[in-house]
Formats: structure tokens, sequence, C-alpha cells
């Protein structure tokens, strides 16, 4: 399809339903929407490069000394709605229709309708996906499987919240001025458009998760976003609310910060924790003395996640906001018992160290998870969250944040690394952006860990258990030997190796591997 649009032109393949979505009045707010807040987009990314040279020369992290005051202040967030007080499990995954209507009917109190790391942003999926979340906001939607076995929503389903892209992330195929427009005005504009005013004639309203910021500016510009929307939609001030996730390390710095720019909007902040490890190697990618171990090592039990985690639940609590708990990579396990027994262990031990530090809520990414989080949260929270507990006790500081975890570094944990970011970026071409991969399920946070490691273990010279040093001869090696073990003809990870390639072994560190990969894709 090939629109002119007052300043926006569209150049994109033909989706059945597209016109529904990109209709005149709805890409005259996208136009308004990108007109006014595009620069703005460019001028913070432009800051986030800046800061990235400063971290490269040495220069750490620490709270901000201009914001103190806003630091010490007595102030908390607005009104939190109804069907958001009770948040003790939510489920997340792709705008796919299966996969709304099985995660709305999943029984937990929140669906992440995920149009960032766990979508492959094709033009069909982003496409579909807003398709999808008209049908589910409007309680109509429904699949028929090729198999013949028909889904549809339940009496009582999750609410609704969706996730759209990092102000990172572009929309190819919508130009402004020559360049392609943000992904994520595109996500949140066409949702909010479409949907706000539905929401809230059916009791509930326009909620978002808002992903990978790094500082409070971006969160004020994401207010002024807010603002301006429900101004010109029509919408009472403060009706839309968000989450913020603090998954960089930079926003860990800066949380009740973030808090406070938002705070006719947000409801609470999310331990991205996946994202998080990402951020942190990418932020010290040249600082030996902060090279992680492998991925499998680094765990929220101790150094700068524990202490980050700790720092939110008590920032957010203080606030009067929620402190959601993260992500298990874990999945039911079939046909195999002791694997399972074990991988859902893990789930349950991760959910109660959540909830017994004060978490209102948790992550799941399976149906099947989500009875055993909400069985544990509702043992540890004896109402609806754990807003009460306010944790003074706690004290972290900018070394706390900081510190690095101890452990090993083998050829095994390198091949492991090599071998999930090769099957997750060929699915991630094909269209899919949530991957099992070896019982773990993998998105695009996942798969930053893999590659960055790589990445940071190659510029420090890392020295394997078997002696040898990550060089670019053995990335290289060892990548041509795992496409040798996947299933399939080798010839079908040709652009997955390029890509991986392009991102792991590159003289200067890709800022996400997402962004060639588009490309790519586009």
């Amino acid at each position: 399809m090939q629109i002119n649009h007052g300043n926006l032109s569209i150049n994109a393949p033909e989706i059945d339903g597209a016109t529904t979505i990109l209709t005149p009045a709805a890409l005259d707010f996208l136009s308004a929407l990108i007109t006014k807040f595009e620069a703005e987009r460019g001028v913070l990314l432009a800051r986030r490069q800046a800061r990235q040279l400063r971290l490269n020369a040495g220069e750490l992290p620490d709270f901000l000394s201009e914001t103190a005051a806003i630091r010490a202040g007595d102030w908390q967030v607005g009104a939190i709605p109804a069907d958001l007080t009770d948040r003790r499990v939510e489920i997340t995954g792709p705008v796919d229709r299966k996969m709304v209507i099985n995660a709305l009917n999943s029984g937990a109190k929140v669906f992440m309708a995920d149009f960032e790391d766990s979508n492959a942003p094709s033009w069909r999926n982003v496409i579909e996906g807003q398709l999808n979340m008209i049908a589910a906001t409007r309680r109509t939607i429904s699949y028929q499987s090729p198999e013949g076995k028909s889904y549809q929503l339940n009496a009582s389903i999750a609410t609704l919240m969706v996730r759209p892209r990092g102000w990172h992330l572009d929309e190819a195929h919508i130009t402004y001025q020559g360049k392609p427009i943000s992904g994520a005005l595109f996500d949140f504009g066409l949702f909010l458009f479409h949907n706000a005013k539905e929401a809230l004639t059916r009791g509930t309203g326009a909620y978002f998760y808002l992903p990978k910021l790094e500082s409070h500016l971006e969160a004020r510009l994401w207010h002024q976003v807010f603002d301006f929307s429900e101004d010109y939609l029509g919408l009472a001030q403060g009706s839309s609310k968000c989450t913020v996730l603090i998954e960089t390390i930079l926003a860990a710095f800066e949380m009740d910060e973030i808090l406070f720019e938002l705070k006719d909007h947000i409801v609470g902040l999310n331990c991205g924790r996946w994202d998080y490890i990402f951020s942190y190697i990418r932020a010290f990618q040249n600082d030996a003395s902060r090279v992680l171990p492998e991925r499998a090592q680094v765990t929220m039990a101790g150094g700068f996640l524990r202490a980050y985690s700790q720092l939110l639940i008590q920032t957010c609590h203080r606030r009067g906001a929620f402190a959601m708990g993260g992500m298990a990579a874990q999945i039911p396990i079939k046909n195999n018992e002791d694997a399972n027994t074990i991988a859902l262990n893990k789930v349950r031990a991760d959910k109660e160290r959540e909830a017994s530090d004060g978490h209102d809520g948790t992550w799941v990414a399976h149906p099947a998870l989500v009875p055993i989080a909400q069985g544990i949260f509702d043992q540890y929270v004896p109402g609806l969250n754990q807003l009460g507990r306010l944790r003074d006790e706690v004290k972290v500081s900018s070394a706390d944040l900081l510190a690095a975890p101890l452990g090993s570094i083998t050829e095994t944990g390198l091949r492991n690394n090599i071998n999930v970011g090769l099957q997750y970026l060929a699915a991630w071409l094909g269209g899919s952006g949530c991957v099992p991969i070896h019982n773990l399920m993998e998105d695009a946070a996942t798969a930053e860990i893999s590659r960055s490691q790589v990445c940071q273990w190659l510029y420090n010279d890392v020295k394997l258990d078997t002696g040898e040093i990550v060089t670019r001869d053995l990335v290289h090696r060892l990548v041509d030997e795992e496409i040798a073990k996947l299933v399939g003809n080798p010839d079908d990870y040709d652009e997955a190796k390029s890509t991986f390639l392009e991102v792991a072994v590159a003289d200067d560190y890709a800022e996400f591997l997402t962004l060639p990969a588009y490309e790519r894709m586009s």
C-alpha cells in the first residue's frame, strides 16, 4: 500500500485490515504525535549516545544531584484505577490472535500484550496486532485453528495492558520528512486512538507498559505524549495509565524522578531483569572489572540485581506505586518429568523471593505457570497488593547498584550464547519474536544478553575454562560449529549468522541487535 497523508508517507505491503487501522482520522492523530514529538525523540536518542561515550571513557552512573529535592520530597503518584489494584500475576506475550485469547483467559490478573521484545515487528505483525487489540478491547476476538479448534474469550478475563516499542525503534514503513517514524508513537498512538474511549465505557482504560527508558527526561517526554493525546482525543486527563519497566542500569538511578515525571499517569515500576542484565553489559562493555559471568550465574539473589530490586520496592511503595517483579524464563517441559520438576522449582523459588521481598506482583510467560505464581502470592500477600510494606530498612548505594557478581565463563557458556543467539535471530527474522529454546522462553532481551556477553568477553580478552582467549576467530569457528548442530539446512541460518556476527564481533558495539535485524526484515 502507498499512501500520502499530510506529512506522513506510507509504503508497505498490502495487509488485510490495514485500512481499518490506518483510517484518515487515525493518521491525523498519528501525524500530530509525530509532528510534535519526533524531534525531541531524536534529541533524547542523541543524548543516550553521548552518555554511552562517557561511560566508555570510565564515567560511572550515580544519583543526580540536580534532582535531589525530588528524591527527598513528600509526594505520591496519582490515583490507581480499580482494575489495576490487584496485579499479583501478570502474563506477557506477543500480540498474535491465539496468544491474546489464551493470555486473557489464563486466570492472570493482567495480560501485557507486547509489541516490543516478544514481537518481531514485521508490518503484518504490527497491523494484525492492532486489529487484535481492537477485538480484544471489545471482547469480540476469536480464533479458529487449522486443526478446527475454536478459541474465544471467557466471561472473566485479565485486564489488558499494551507495551509499545521503545524510543529507539523505528517504524520503517511510515516516514516523516523522509525519515522513519517512532515505533513507540505508532504503537501507542494507534492503540489509544482506537481503544481508549471503548475501554473507558467498559470500566477499564488504556493501560501501557513503557520499555527501555534510560532517564527521567525520557519519562517526561512520555508524560507530554500522554497529556497531548488525552487533550486531542477528548479523554479525561490522567485516565490513561502506565507502568514503566526499569530495565536499564541508568534508569535505576532515576526511579524517583521517573515516577515524578509521570505521576499523573504512572501506577508502578517493573523489574525488567533480562534487559537490565543486557543494559549492564552494554553500559560497561569495555570495563574489565564489570565483566559478567555466564547468564545462568547472574541471578536476582545478589549483586546489582538484588540491590536494584530492593530499591525499586522501597521507591515505589514510598510513592504509592506498585513494585512489579520480573519474568522467570522457565517454561513447562513436556515428556521429561524430572527436568520439568527442576524448572518449576526454579519458578517457585523466584516467585517466593519476589513475594517475600515485597513485590506486588510478578510476570509469567506461560498460562500453566499462572496458578503456581498465584498460589505463592496468595500465600505471601494477605491483600491485593503490598503497598503498605515501605521497606524503610533498605539502604542501597551507588556501589551496590554497580556491583558485578562473580562466576565462571566456559566454552560451554560461550557456545550456548551463540546457539541461542542464532536460533532466536532465525526465528525473529522469520516473524516470531517469542521462541522456546532449551526449555527457556527467549525474547529479544535474552537474545541481547547472549550476543552482548560474546561482545564483552571478546572486548576484554576473557579466558575460558579451556585456556582459550575469546577472539573473533574463535567466535567465527564456534558459530559454524553450532549451526552444524541445528536442525535443518545450514543455509537457513545465513541471515541469522550474518546478523549475529554483525552485532557480536564488530569493533563498535551495536546498541541493539534489533536495529540491524530490522533492516534485514524490512
